[in-house]
C-alpha cells in the first residue's frame, strides 16, 4: 500500500505516533529508504509554498509610468507638443521618461535578483533519518513520512506528528499569533476539532523550536501544510523604503518646489522682456524637466540594490536594504567568539583525569592523535571519562567530517583517540532518557542502560555548574570525596587551562538503580551527587584574518566587544591575542551595575564573559542609550532578542540557528568576523556613492537655475541661453551614464580610516551645501562669460546666431564632465590613483564627449539640436573653461585637508597631554 499525503484537515493529532508511522509506512528508528524518498518526491513534489505570481513586465512598466514625477513629465511633453507644434522637444522629453523608467525597472530587477540570491545562498537544511542514518538534506526535498530530528533553534520544516519530545517548547506565533512558546509532548490529543494551538502532539511548518529536542514524522509538505492552507504572505508584502530613501524623497520634493519657483521666475522675466508665451512655455517645460530631480530616488534605490549584491558577493547577505545604509554608521560591533573570531574547529589539547594532567596530540576532527602520558607513571583508566564524552553527545565524526556541534565533535574525537568505539558504545549502552543542553542550567545529561543491569548517567557542562552538583572525583582506586580543598584545586586547574586560552568542560556521572523516564524535572533531580571523571581544555584557534579585521575596525573608529559564554580568563586570553581593547567583565559583574552605570561604562568593556542572553540585550541597550549604532552577532536561539534589539543583527550562516537567522538583518555565509568589517566598508562605500550622485545632480541643477536667472536678468541670449533640446540633452547626461557609473564606484581607500558617519547626519550638511553652491556659481560665471565674450574672442564666428549659445552649451557640458571627477571624493585629490579605479566612469565620460562632438559637429544633428560647428581652438577653450570647476574644487579640498590635519594634530596633542 502506498502512503497517502494527508490534507491539512486530517486529524493526525488524534492518532498515536505508532499509528501515524504505520500509515506512512515508516520505521521511526530508521526513516525512509532513498528509493522511497525519490518515489514520494515525484508523487508529492517539493516541500515549498507557492510564491506570489510574478508581475508581468508590462504591468510593472505601467506602474512605473504612473509615478507622480513621471506624470509631470508626460504633461510637460504634451504641453510642449501642443504649444510649439514641433516634435523634437516632446520626443526628447519622452526619451527622458524612458531613461528614468529603465533605471527604475533595472533597480527593481536588481532587487529581485538580490532576493533570489539570498534564497539560493541561504538554503535551509533539516536533519532527517534515512536508511537508519542521520543526514542533512535541503528542506525542499522533505517528503511525507520523513523522520525529522529537531532541536532548539530549528525552524520546523513541515507539518508533522511528534514521535519523541524532550523538554520541547515551540513558538507558534507565525501560525497562531500566540506570543508565548507552547509545551509539546507525544501524548495523543483526543479532540479532533481542537484548535491548532492546542494540538500539542503536532508541529507545524515555519514555527520555531525554542527549547528541547524532538523527532517527528512529516505529515504534510508544501501547500498541504497548515501554513500553506492559510495563504501565507510570502512574497506579497511591499518593499518598505529605507530611512535614506525617505530622506531622499523629501529632498526631491523640496527641490521640485525650488525648481518650480525658478521656472516661474524665468517665465516672468521672459514676459517682461516681451518673449512669446509659446517660446517661454517650451523653455520653462524643458527647464523644469532638467531641474526637477525625477531620477534621484530611482538612482538611490538602484545603488542600494547594487550594494546589496556586492555585499552578497563578499559573503554578507542583507535581508533589508536599510541595513546597507546603517552599516556605514556602525560604531560598535558586539561579536561572539566561537566560530566568528575563531575557526570553530574544536580540538581537545588538555585532559585532566584523577588529578593528573595530560596533553593530547592531533588537530581538527581527525582521530590520528593520542593522549600523551609524560610523567613516567602508569596511565590511569580513562574509560569512564571517555565513555562520558562519547555517550553524552549527539555529534558524529566520520572520516574527519563532523555532523553536529563542534565542541561535541571534539569530545567524540578524543574518545576515539583514547580507544573507544563511540558508535559501538552508543549501541551497547542504549540511551533511554536525556536532559538536553539549555543555557539556563548549562549542562547536558544522558541516561543509559548497563549490560549487567542498572543505569548510568553521564553529564557534561560548565565546570562551575557541575562542581556544585558533584560530591566526589574519580581517583586511581575509585571515587574520592570532594572537600573544600579538592574543590579549590579543581577551580585552580580550570583557571590555569582558561589562562592558556582554552575552553573548559567537565565530564561527570553517576550510577542509578532507576531512571524516571518521561519526567524531565525528575531527571534533573538525578543530576546530583556526581563523580567528576575529567576536565578537558579545548582550543579553538583564532582566525588569522580576525586580528587584521579588528585592527581595521579600530582604525575606522569602531569598537569591538567580545561577548561569550566562555570562562572570563579564556575569553580575555583570546581577546588579548586578537588585539581587542578594553577591560573584561563577567555577566555577574554586569548584574552589579545599575542601568545608568552600565550606560556610562559600556564603551570601556572589551570582553564580556559568562554572559546570559539577558546580559547581551542589556549591553546592547546600554550602548544605544549612549547614542551608539550597534551591530550584534549571534547564532543561537537565545541570541534572537539581542539581534532584534541591535541596529544591525548579524546571524551566522553556517552555525546559526533558523531563529537567529530570522531575527537578523544580515547573514554571514562564512561565519567570519572579517566579513562583518568588510561589510561595514562596503556599506560606507555604498552611502558615499549615493552622496556622490546627489552632489553631482544638485550641482548641475543649481548651475541651470543660476544660469537662466542671470541670463534673464542681464537679457543675454534672449533670456534663454540654451534651447529646450539642449537643456534636455544635459539632463540625459546628468541622469544617465554618470548615475550608473557613480553607483558602481569602488569603496574609497580611506573609507575605513574615517570616523563612523552619524546616523542622523544630514544628506546636505553645511560643507556639502557650500560646495554645491560654490561650484554652481563657478559654472554660472564661466558659462555666462563664454556666452557674452565668445563673439568678441572669435569675431569670425560671431555672425552665426547659434555660435554663442553653442559655445556656452558645450562649455556647460564640459563642466559636468569635470564635476564628475570632483564629486568622487570630499577631500581626496583628483590627481591620485583612485581616479583610475572605476573604468565605468571613463566609459561614461568618453560616451558623453563623443556624443557632444556629434551633436555640435555633425550637420545632420545641428538642425535638431540648434547648434553650429566649433573650431578646434573653440573646443579647447570650452574644455579649459569647463575645467575651472575642477581647479576651484581642488583648491577647496586642499584647504579642507589642511584644516582636517590641524584638527587631528590638536586632538593628538590633547590626548598625549
Amino acid at each position: 500500500m502506498s502512503a497517502q499525503a494527508p490534507a491539512t484537515t486530517s486529524s493526525w493529532h488524534t492518532r498515536a505516533a505508532t499509528d501515524v508511522a504505520e500509515a506512512f509506512e515508516v520505521d521511526p528508528q530508521r526513516g525512509l529508504s532513498a528509493d522511497e524518498v525519490e518515489r514520494r518526491r515525484g508523487e508529492y513534489g517539493p516541500n515549498l509554498l507557492d510564491e506570489a505570481k510574478k508581475v508581468p513586465t508590462w504591468r510593472r512598466v505601467l506602474s512605473l509610468l504612473a509615478d507622480r514625477m513621471t506624470l509631470v513629465l508626460v504633461v510637460a511633453a504634451v504641453v510642449s507638443a501642443t504649444v510649439s507644434r514641433e516634435w523634437e522637444t516632446p520626443v526628447v522629453i519622452f526619451a527622458v521618461i524612458a531613461l528614468n523608467t529603465v533605471l527604475n525597472y533595472v533597480q527593481e530587477s536588481r532587487a529581485e535578483s538580490s532576493l533570489a540570491a539570498l534564497k539560493k545562498m541561504s538554503v535551509s537544511t533539516s536533519r532527517v533519518l534515512r536508511d537508519g542514518r542521520g543526514t542533512e538534506v535541503p528542506r525542499a526535498e522533505l517528503v511525507p513520512g520523513d523522520v525529522v530530528l529537531l532541536e532548539a533553534g530549528d525552524t520546523v520544516p513541515a507539518d508533522g506528528r511528534l514521535v519523541t519530545a524532550v523538554r520541547l517548547q515551540v513558538a507558534e506565533a507565525a501560525l497562531t499569533g500566540e506570543s508565548q512558546p507552547v509545551d509539546k509532548q507525544v501524548d495523543v490529543v483526543d479532540d479532533p476539532d481542537v484548535p491548532l494551538g492546542d494540538r500539542t502532539d503536532m508541529l507545524f511548518m515555519n514555527t520555531e523550536v525554542t527549547r528541547g529536542r524532538a523527532a517527528m514524522i512529516v505529515t504534510g509538505t508544501g501547500m498541504r501544510t497548515e501554513m500553506g492552507a492559510i495563504a501565507t504572505l510570502l512574497g506579497s508584502a511591499g518593499v518598505e523604503q529605507t530611512p535614506l530613501q525617505r530622506r531622499i524623497g523629501q529632498l526631491a520634493q523640496a527641490l521640485t518646489i525650488i525648481a518650480i519657483v525658478t521656472v516661474a521666475l524665468v517665465f516672468v522675466l521672459g514676459l517682461l522682456r516681451g518673449q512669446t508665451w509659446s517660446d517661454l512655455l517650451v523653455t520653462a517645460v524643458s527647464l523644469a524637466v532638467a531641474t526637477i530631480p525625477e531620477g534621484l530616488t530611482a538612482v538611490v534605490a538602484f545603488t542600494l540594490a547594487m550594494g546589496a549584491s556586492r555585499l552578497a558577493a563578499r559573503g554578507a547577505i542583507v535581508k533589508r536594504l536599510a541595513a546597507v545604509e546603517t552599516l556605514g554608521s556602525t560604531t560598535h560591533i558586539c561579536t561572539d567568539k566561537t566560530g566568528t573570531l575563531t575557526l570553530n574547529e574544536m580540538t581537545v589539547q588538555r585532559l585532566l583525569v584523577a588529578g593528573r594532567a595530560f596533553r593530547v596530540t592531533g588537530t581538527g576532527y581527525g582521530t590520528d592523535g593520542k593522549i600523551l602520558v609524560g610523567d613516567g607513571l602508569p596511565a590511569p583508566d580513562f574509560t569512564d571519562a571517555l565513555l562520558g564524552m562519547g555517550l553524552c553527545n549527539d555529534a558524529t565524526v566520520r572520516n574527519g567530517m563532523l555532523v553536529g556541534d563542534p565542541t561535541e565533535g571534539a569530545l567524540v574525537v578524543l574518545a576515539e583517540k583514547g580507544g573507544i568505539d563511540v558508535e559501538g558504545a552508543r549501541a551497547a549502552l542504549n540511551r533511554i532518557a536525556e536532559v538536553p543542553f539549555d543555557s539556563d542550567y548549562k549542562y547536558m545529561a544522558t541516561f543509559h542502560t548497563l549490560p549487567n543491569g542498572g543505569y548510568r548517567c553521564f553529564v557534561k557542562g560548565a565546570p562551575g555548574v557541575l562542581l556544585d552538583r558533584a560530591t566526589s572525583i574519580a581517583g586511581p582506586d575509585g571515587p574520592i570525596p570532594l572537600g573544600d580543598d579538592g574543590r579549590a584545586r579543581i577551580h585552580r586547574a580550570v583557571e590555569a587551562l582558561a589562562s592558556e586560552g582554552l575552553r573548559t568542560l567537565m565530564i561527570a556521572g553517576r550510577d542509578l538503580d532507576a531512571v524516571p523516564r518521561g519526567d524531565t524535572d525528575a531527571l534533573q533531580e538525578k543530576v546530583a551527587h556526581l563523580t567528576i571523571h575529567a576536565i578537558v581544555g579545548i582550543v579553538d584557534p583564532p582566525r588569522t584574518e580576525a586580528e587584521d579585521a579588528i585592527a581595521v575596525a579600530h582604525e575606522a573608529g569602531i569598537s569591538v566587544h567580545m561577548i561569550t559564554g566562555d570562562h572570563l580568563v579564556t575569553a580575555s586570553a583570546i581577546a588579548e591575542e586578537l588585539g581587542i581593547r578594553g577591560s573584561a567583565a563577567s555577566g555577574a559583574d554586569l548584574d552589579r551595575l545599575t542601568d545608568d552605570e552600565l550606560r556610562r561604562r559600556a564603551k570601556e568593556f572589551g570582553v564580556l564573559a559568562r554572559v546570559a542572553p539577558e546580559h547581551k540585550i542589556r549591553f546592547v541597550e546600554a550602548l544605544q542609550a549612549d547614542g551608539q549604532i550597534v551591530a550584534m552577532t549571534g547564532d543561537g536561539v537565545n541570541d534572537a532578542p539581542a539581534l532584534e534589539q541591535s541596529d544591525i543583527g548579524v546571524a551566522m550562516g553556517i552555525t546559526g540557528t533558523d531563529v537567529s537567522k530570522g531575527a537578523a538583518d544580515m547573514i554571514l555565509t562564512d561565519d567570519n568576523f572579517a566579513t562583518i568589517v568588510a561589510a561595514v566598508a562596503e556599506g560606507r562605500g555604498i552611502y558615499d556613492n549615493i552622496i556622490k550622485f546627489v552632489k553631482f545632480q544638485l550641482t548641475t541643477a543649481w548651475g541651470f537655475v543660476l544660469i537662466f536667472l542671470t541670463a534673464g536678468v542681464l537679457g543675454l541670449a534672449g533670456g534663454a541661453p540654451f534651447s529646450a533640446l539642449q537643456i534636455l540633452w544635459v539632463n540625459i547626461i546628468m541622469d544617465g551614464p554618470p548615475a550608473l557609473a557613480l553607483g558602481v564606484d569602488p569603496t574609497a581607500p580611506d573609507a575605513m580610516r574615517r570616523r563612523p558617519r552619524p546616523a542622523n547626519e544630514a544628506l546636505l550638511e553645511r560643507s556639502r551645501v557650500q560646495r554645491i553652491l560654490g561650484l554652481g556659481i563657478v559654472m554660472t560665471v564661466g558659462t555666462i562669460a563664454v556666452l557674452h565674450f565668445g563673439p568678441e574672442l572669435f569675431p569670425d564666428s560671431a555672425s552665426d546666431p547659434l555660435f554663442a549659445t553653442t559655445f556656452a552649451f558645450t562649455t556647460f557640458v564640459f563642466y559636468q564632465v569635470f564635476n564628475l571627477f570632483n564629486v568622487r571624493s570630499d577631500l581626496g585629490s583628483v590627481f591620485s590613483a583612485q581616479t583610475f579605479t572605476n573604468h565605468t566612469i571613463w566609459i561614461a565620460i568618453g560616451a558623453v564627449v563623443v556624443l557632444q562632438i556629434c551633436v555640435v559637429q555633425l550637420g545632420a544633428l545641428q538642425g535638431f539640436m540648434d547648434t553650429t560647428s566649433l573650431t578646434s581652438e573653440q573646443w579647447l577653450l570650452a574644455v579649459a573653461v569647463g575645467s575651472s570647476v575642477l581647479w576651484v574644487d581642488e583648491i577647496g579640498k586642499f584647504v579642507a585637508r589642511r584644516i582636517e590635519a590641524r584638527r587631528a594634530e590638536r586632538a593628538d596633542t590633547t590626548f598625549l597631554t
